[in-house]
């Protein structure tokens, strides 16, 4: 059995300001191409999106025009499962998911999550597909439950306790491969500048362990492909994004993840690259080198980053840049020799840990350093905020 697994696709989000809905319309069709015409040959039996379809719970009609155009595009020649992520509202992307073709599974909702979807490969391997929609722990806790004591306020708890729902439906399905589809920080990977927060309590990750029994778990939120440790016996992976959406991810190899799954052992994962439609590049130097020297003519089409160390910020700085380089998002002055007080520059703040924005707000306002008291507060009214706008979400939809 053949499957394709990517996640992460963001769809409506924007670097810096910049629409990337050309850039994602050029991936999507890359996965497309891949699925229609294999590059080795062997037909792909079913695609695996493992959440965030969307960047934000109501996305721009132009990315959901996408979104079905490309599902409507893979669906015609194979399955097509998707999970929704911790950016997705779950409502909207699983309307209509009743009214779907058999070759497509929307799994958004937890009454879904120990209902496979049963494949039979091209080759006759038979598996069993879970979908883990994002499980937001102040829900799942008690949704998961089974009407008792609300499970511990954790992500470990309730991804936990959502695959021991798994195991014990695949207890009894013998001779069928098991694959999952999870949406989680698993400990050990490493994250992107560009993911959102998942921390609740003060902790967002959970043990690569629960996956125990699974022949292979497909992940998404952290954007970077990695291998996390697992439990042993099973395949844990990240995708990670098809396209860059932050500078840390500049030296990332974006790829989508071809799957082969036999009847019996491990599975075999091979990664193919997903051409990025535009580069990134991290520039520094004096103005005038970074205008004139042919060091930097490779970036001059590409989406850049510029640290200038003029000892006096030059006027016009970033037309003048822009003349240049014409897709420069990014401008920092940063005067050699200058005491380090911090990046400042035409740039918009990435999406951080809670607790660290706190710190760094409390700090800034009153010019001392936050206290531990302070910095939970600070949290509370964050996670307050988040599960608020998440409920008024479900109530508009409803």
């Amino acid at each position: 059995m053949r499957l394709l697994h990517t996640s992460d696709w963001h769809l409506g989000r924007t670097l810096h300001g910049v629409n990337l809905h050309e850039a994602q319309t050029a991936v999507l069709e890359r996965i497309c191409e891949l699925v229609e015409d294999p590059p080795d040959g062997i037909p792909v039996d079913a695609v695996l999106v493992a959440g965030d379809v969307y960047d934000r719970g109501v996305p721009p009609v132009e990315s959901v025009q996408l979104f079905e155009w490309t599902l409507s595009r893979l669906s015609a020649v194979t399955t097509v499962v998707v999970t929704s992520g911790n950016h997705d509202s779950a409502i909207r992307l699983g309307y209509g998911a009743g009214l779907f073709r058999d070759s497509i599974r929307m799994v958004t909702d937890l009454g879904q999550l120990d209902l496979p979807m049963l494949l039979e490969g091209s080759d006759g391997v038979q598996a069993a597909v879970y979908g883990i929609p994002y499980l937001d722990p102040d829900h799942a806790r008690v949704a998961l439950a089974g009407g008792g004591e609300p499970l511990p306020r954790s992500h470990q708890a309730v991804v936990g306790a959502a695959c021991d729902r798994i195991r014990a439906d695949l207890a009894d399905r013998t001779g069928v491969r098991s694959v999952v589809l999870a949406h989680a920080f698993v400990a050990g990977a490493e994250p992107s500048d560009s993911e959102r927060s998942i921390m609740v309590g003060g902790v967002d990750r959970v043990a690569g362990t629960v996956f125990e029994g699974i022949d292979y778990a497909a992940l998404g939120h952290l954007h970077g492909p990695q291998s996390p440790e697992g439990a042993e016996g099973s395949v844990v992976r990240y995708s990670g994004s098809p396209l860059r959406y932050s500078f840390s991810e500049q030296e990332q190899d974006k790829v989508v993840l071809l799957v082969d799954l036999d009847a019996a052992g491990p599975a075999r994962v091979t990664p193919v690259e997903i051409v990025q439609p535009r580069s990134m590049a991290t520039l520094r130097g004096r103005l005038d080198e970074l205008l004139g020297s042919a060091d930097f003519a490779g970036a001059e089409d590409s989406w850049v980053r510029v640290t200038v160390t003029d000892r006096v910020r030059p006027d016009s700085l970033m037309d003048r840049l822009k003349s240049r380089f014409p897709h420069a998002l990014q401008v920092f002055h940063e005067p050699d020799g200058a005491i380090d007080r911090g990046r400042s520059g035409t740039t918009v703040v990435s999406e951080r840990d809670p607790r660290e924005l706190g710190s760094d707000f409390i700090a800034y306002v009153t010019k001392t350093e936050a206290s531990g008291g302070e910095i939970d507060i600070f949290e509370a009214g964050f996670e307050a905020a988040v599960r608020a706008q998440h409920r008024s979400e479900a109530q508009e939809v409803a």
